[in-house]
């Protein structure tokens, strides 16, 4: 029931892009959103026919709304971040993080220092990063001391302090990895080619550093200083080494951004790439826990606006696996083919790969969660009501018509439950009839349960097509039960999904935990009807041939098979340990029997 207050609030609302703000019975602010237009959006939370429980509990709780306009959605995508950030509200996504992440940086000084640090200042030092893993930090940071003379020192290296003095070279001078600029045995102007190399490499750019020490090199080897030429040649291999670790794209790709996601019904999975000069320079990986059933859309948007800020990318290309019109003045790209769509397999390999790690941490730490999340994706996947936590599975197996059975397999919380494992003889039906066999043995089930007033399943899935599947619904319209149980089966050829009255089946994703689901149920309830069929056959068989030996009673019969299991057995036995077993008499006829049937 909406409240008079909040239908004026919706009457009156412009049909402009803003930010909404949505507050409970203490004024505290429960959850912030944006729209491309208000009055639309913001009305379409008190529609009649929403489904989802999550959206249904916050609209429960709005007592106000409040909404201010901007000039485009661009706009409210930015102040909508900022608002989220500011007052975390109960029901939207927060991309918190709490690591420190370590970052390089080039004072702001005379003979600039390079440092690492995990706090950044408004000093006028350039910061680069921040680094999601301090190993890469260290290697970088390795890398620059091999290659340049850097000075490590705190001293403050201005013309006049050097001028007058006021400094004395330390021990990093005498052993060769400080060129003495505190004494002015080194210039600024040749130290700031070292920087200007290194704010390159840092920028993803080594072509700069390459080039450099090629040149020392050569210029050392033309005045036959071949020790230097050989130390400039292992800086060059050392930065070849470090270009091939990185993952090269192409060289004509310069700066972008790559960002894909995938989801299930709960958790969305983000992978982030940055781009420079035709490598991979930064990844970086979130899972965010859905609030309120966002789409992939909307949670795409604010891991695109938060990680290019949190890793400061002033790219101004983004490709991604949505199709986004352009906003916050940067061009998206959804590629089809080519170097781009490269990349995006690329992200989307990450993506799907860090998404499969997630979940087999999740089945090993909590399986209560993994198991729900599970049965939340099936009821959607299946078009459920609720999920399905109770399923049953239904197979008929027989050869050419002969010992017709049945295989009944329960699968609760979508894991096998085999101490319910069901069999049937098939009673009524003679002759090959999996249709008929199909609507006896499912009459028979619930019958029984309905009798027992035992808990009926969510979903029964039965192994075949239409036909099968027409029979089954034919046994629950029998019972009553056609509108209180879900059902359907799967063809195996296709593996399509059949819902009764619906001539047009449903393919599942291949790869979706639904279909493995069902295909696991199926398999199951054919491997158990196959082996209860080749053992009711082989007792048959066994039986048929015992019956034909004259002369033998049925104790004699149960006695041996009891003892030797098979006729073949028996066969292979010595007479000295028949006649032990069943006397002189009766083994001679026994054996006359078997000499004839060889």
């Amino acid at each position: 029931m909406i409240s008079p207050s909040i239908k004026i609030e919706l009457s009156t609302m412009p049909s402009q892009p803003g930010v909404y703000q949505f507050l409970n019975t203490e004024s505290k602010i429960i959850y912030i959103g944006k729209a491309k237009n208000l009055k639309k959006r913001v009305a379409s939370y008190f529609r009649s026919n929403i489904s989802s429980r999550k959206t249904k509990n916050l609209v429960k709780n709005i007592s106000e709304i409040k909404h201010v306009v901007v000039n485009s959605e661009s706009d409210a995508l930015l102040l909508e971040n900022s608002l989220i950030k500011k007052y975390q509200p109960k029901y939207n996504i927060l991309l918190r993080d709490d690591k420190t992440y370590p970052w390089i940086v080039i004072k702001n000084e005379s003979f600039p220092r390079v440092l690492t640090t995990r706090r950044v200042e408004k000093d006028g030092s350039e910061y680069f990063g921040p680094f999601t893993n301090y190993k890469t930090v260290r290697t970088i940071m390795d890398i620059f001391s091999n290659l340049y003379n850097l000075r490590t020192c705190s001293y403050d290296l201005n013309e006049n302090n050097i001028y007058n003095k006021k400094y004395k070279v330390c021990l990093e001078f005498h052993i060769g990895n400080c060129l003495g600029g505190c004494e002015g045995k080194q210039s600024e102007d040749e130290y700031q080619i070292y920087i200007s190399n290194i704010r390159d490499f840092l920028k993803g750019k080594l072509s700069s550093s390459i080039n450099y020490f090629k040149k020392e090199m050569n210029d050392a080897s033309k005045k036959l200083n071949f020790e230097k030429a050989q130390r400039a040649k292992e800086k060059i291999e050392l930065l070849n080494n470090y270009q091939s670790k990185s993952t090269v794209v192409d060289s004509k790709l310069k700066s972008i951004d790559v960002f894909s996601i995938i989801s299930d019904n709960s958790h969305a999975y983000v992978n982030y790439l940055q781009v420079a000069y035709g490598r991979v320079i930064r990844f970086h990986n979130i899972e965010i826990k859905k609030k309120l059933d966002e789409s992939d859309r909307e949670l795409l948007l604010i891991s695109i606006i938060n990680l290019r800020e949190k890793f400061n990318s002033k790219n101004n290309t983004v490709i991604t696996n949505i199709d986004f019109e352009n906003v916050l003045d940067i061009t998206f790209i959804f590629p089809k083919a080519g170097d781009n769509k490269k990349l995006l397999d690329l992200s989307l390999r990450n993506t799907t790969q860090f998404k499969i790690e997630k979940l087999k941490q999740v089945q090993i730490v909590d399986p209560e969660r993994h198991s729900l999340r599970i049965l939340d994706q099936m009821k959607t996947d299946l078009r459920l009501n609720k999920n399905p936590v109770h399923i049953e599975c239904f197979d008929i197996s027989n050869i050419q018509g002969s010992n017709s059975v049945a295989s009944c397999v329960v699968f609760r919380n979508a894991k096998p439950s085999k101490n319910d494992y069901r069999l049937f003889n098939i009673k009524t039906v003679d002759g090959p009839d999996d249709y008929a066999s199909m609507e006896e043995v499912v009459f028979r089930r619930y019958k029984r349960m309905i009798e027992e007033n035992n808990d009926l399943p969510n979903l029964i899935v039965v192994d075949g097509g239409k036909g099968q599947l027409n029979s089954s619904l034919k046994a629950l319209k029998k019972l009553g039960l056609e509108k209180k149980v879900a059902i359907l089966g799967i063809a195996k050829r296709l593996e399509e999904i059949f819902y009764p009255n619906d001539p047009i089946p449903l393919y599942l994703n291949k790869k979706s935990e639904t279909l493995k689901v069902i295909q696991k149920m199926r398999n199951e309830a054919h491997r158990f009807a196959i082996n209860f069929h080749r053992n009711k056959r082989s007792k048959q068989a066994l039986n048929s041939s015992f019956d034909t030996i004259p002369g033998l009673g049925e104790n004699t019969k149960i006695k041996l098979l009891k003892k030797f299991k098979s006729l073949k057995k028996i066969s292979a036995i010595s007479d000295e340990l028949l006649v032990a077993e069943i006397g002189k008499s009766k083994t001679k006829k026994l054996r006359d029997f078997l000499n004839s049937r060889s």
